[in-house]
């Protein structure tokens, strides 16, 4: 634990050598209004009973906004770098406090560090506020790095993805701007016509004669100025160079502003039309790769193209007199004299919404920490405008199955281990482990350890539900129902079997309240509807499912599960926390079923003298999960995040 306040803290940039009384003011407010962010969320903060209001700080949803960064528990790999992210973000004085776990391998030393309790939490508060007192600005702060923080940022042309630099700029082809994105991201998948195939060019008659042009080759690279071939010359001011292995010598006047990367060739073995109203024809395309043409009798005069005229990208606008190419439209982008594109062929080919536009699609992240969705979560979604086309959640947190056998530990360590490694719902899976390890061991059932554990395992599930209603608050913007959740929550974590039937007329009344709310079931009715019978349900969501099974009937099925379980405590009497009963060194093949607040969990397991060798994890998350894609598709974005926070996913509940 650090207790020296000699401001091992991150201080304010400071250019004199002695404070004055404006950064004394500065550091005296700062000390009596501090706020923190809590990794991985407010949720875990509540399940381990801290209540960070008490201790003297504020909840901050920002980094921006706040002045600690608050740790709980082990942070995971992936977190790691999250959480060096969000440290950066955060302005200086700030501090790290730890409780419980140890030091991210991506931050600096922490300025405080103790064991998950609230005693522990007023210590952090009261070591920074004295440290920020003495004085939040520092003539030498330490500068903060870490290898996440330098993404390569490379700039590319959302209608030619090939087009990449390493500064910013315009297109080459078509002159777009260029995006910034990171070194390494998927390239906009775009198919802007520029594979033409199969153009058919009908018959075309010229005066004088006829020739025909069978299997004429056209090959179009990137060279710089005027080329002069055995049959045909070319002059150009920007590079724009065409290689027509014909028996006919072409001279082409001068044209600007072309760029051609064709490598594809044109088997010609079909008729022209000529358009007679301009005496002209034009050819559009992007001309990015050609195959397929067929052309065939082209009947010329004197054998001369003349009046090639080619405006703007590509094979663009191509004027060929005489040569007869009428009407050949390869699907491209069509320039005017000014280089600009028109909207029309920019957006042609993109994909089209449900209201008919078109519009370039984003993948954005939302999470692992994110205001109304559970910290550890990265939710991945799709947007074409502010509606999503696809998404997926995946856990950064979750617990890997270890079924290889060979690797044994002790069975007291394997539940303890078990149940630190799901936070919100610590005392279900303490009581799983504890059943598949006596099964396995050959021990009979003990009634009276049975009911204690039941009612333990009910406090649990009215703790958790609150917890869920404490994070729907945050996500919609309700204050009140945040901090009425949240406090119901901590005084249900201390309670005992008495004061929790004291409590039934505080949760019957908040119940009560969410009825009247008529904004709340606006917001939540329709939304994330999951039809009875749909695979993969369990717990309160599959119970849901057999009413409306939105998310309306989701938060109702869980303020009926609460009052069930108050109900059957006080039916029954006192919790006790699950413990391991003595099974020597019995062995065996154990398994266990047990209703956790979000659904059903399956643990098998080996015991060999009294050590774990192997055991097999099933969780109701690790199904729910994949709900996500078919809740989130074609909602709007602010339904989808109402829909995914609705199954009240434990990211460390989801096993992979």
């Amino acid at each position: 634990m650090t207790s020296d306040p000699t401001m091992t803290i991150t201080g304010a940039r400071q250019w004199q050598e002695r404070f004055t009384v404006l950064q004394k003011w500065v550091s005296r407010a700062l000390a009596g209004n501090l706020s923190c962010l809590i990794v991985p969320g407010p949720e875990v903060a509540l399940s381990h009973g801290l209540d960070v209001t008490a201790a003297g700080m504020r909840i901050t949803a920002t980094p921006r906004d706040a002045s600690m960064l608050l740790i709980i528990g082990e942070l995971s790999e992936k977190m790691n770098e999250a959480v060096a992210v969000l440290y950066a973000q955060m302005p200086r004085p700030r501090a790290i406090v730890i409780l419980g776990g140890q030091t991210p391998s991506t931050l600096p030393d922490p300025d405080f560090s103790a064991g998950v309790s609230q005693a522990g939490l007023i210590d952090a508060v009261d070591w920074l506020k004295r440290a920020l007192a003495k004085g939040a600005f520092s003539d030498s702060p330490e500068d903060f790095d870490a290898p996440v923080l330098h993404a390569r940022i490379e700039y590319v042309c959302p209608m030619h993805p090939e087009v990449v630099q390493n500064e910013p700029g315009s297109c080459p082809k078509c002159g777009m701007d260029l995006v910034a994105r990171e070194a390494g991201e998927p390239a906009p998948e775009h198919d802007h016509g520029h594979d033409h195939r199969e153009h058919r060019h009908h018959e075309h008659e010229h005066q004088h004669h006829e020739h025909e042009h069978q299997h004429h080759e056209h090959e179009h690279q990137h060279h710089d100025h005027a080329q002069q071939h055995e049959h045909h010359e070319h002059e150009h001011h920007h590079g724009h160079c065409h290689d027509h292995h014909d028996s006919h010598e072409h001279d082409h006047e001068q044209h600007e502003g072309h760029q051609h990367s064709h490598e594809n060739h044109h088997d010609h073995g079909h008729k022209h039309q000529h358009d007679e109203s301009d005496g002209d024809a034009e050819e559009k395309g992007s001309g990015h790769d050609h195959s397929g043409h067929h052309h065939s009798e082209h009947g010329h005069d004197s054998h001369e193209h003349g009046g090639h005229d080619h405006v703007g990208h590509g094979h663009s606008g191509h004027d060929h007199v005489g040569h007869g190419h009428s009407g050949h439209d390869h699907g491209g982008h069509d320039h005017g004299a000014s280089g600009f594109m028109s909207m029309i062929e920019v957006t042609k080919d993109l994909p089209r919404s449900a209201d008919g536009l078109a519009m370039d699609w984003m993948e954005v992240p939302f999470g692992p920490v994110f205001p109304g969705l559970p910290g550890g979560l990265k939710l991945t979604l799709t947007l074409d405008g502010d509606g999503v086309t696809e998404g997926q959640a995946t856990s950064l947190v979750g617990m890997i199955n270890d079924s290889e056998e060979g690797k044994e530990i002790d069975a007291e360590t394997f539940i303890e281990r078990l149940a630190s490694a799901m936070p919100l719902a610590s005392v279900s899976y303490r009581l799983l482990a504890c059943l598949a390890i006596e099964r396995a061991a050959g021990l009979e059932n003990d009634s009276a350890t049975d009911q204690a554990r039941a009612v333990a395992l009910e406090c649990e599930r009215i703790a958790s539900h609150l917890g869920w209603l404490a994070q729907t608050g945050r996500q919609l913007g309700f204050a009140w129902l945040t901090d009425r959740a949240a406090t119901l929550q901590l005084e249900i974590r201390r309670a005992s079997g008495k004061r929790l039937v004291e409590l039934t007329p505080a949760l019957q009344a908040l119940a009560a309240r969410l009825g009247r709310t008529p904004l709340l079931k606006s917001r939540l009715k329709g939304i994330g509807v999951l039809p009875s019978g749909t695979a993969g349900l369990s717990g309160p969501v599959a119970r849901a499912a057999d009413d409306a099974g939105d998310a309306w009937a989701r938060l109702w099925q869980r303020l009926d599960e609460i009052i069930t379980s108050l109900d059957y405590i006080k039916a029954t009497g006192e919790p006790g926390l699950p413990v391991l009963r003595n099974i020597g060194r019995g062995s065996g093949t154990g398994e266990a079923t047990v209703e956790t607040p979000r659904g059903e969990a399956q643990l098998s397991l080996i015991l060999e003298h009294g050590q774990v060798k192997s055991y097999r994890l099933d969780t109701a998350c690790s199904h729910h999960i994949g709900l996500v894609a078919k809740l989130v598709e074609g909602r709007e974005l602010g339904d989808a995040l109402v829909a995914v926070g609705s199954l009240d996913l434990s990211p460390w509940e989801v096993i992979s």
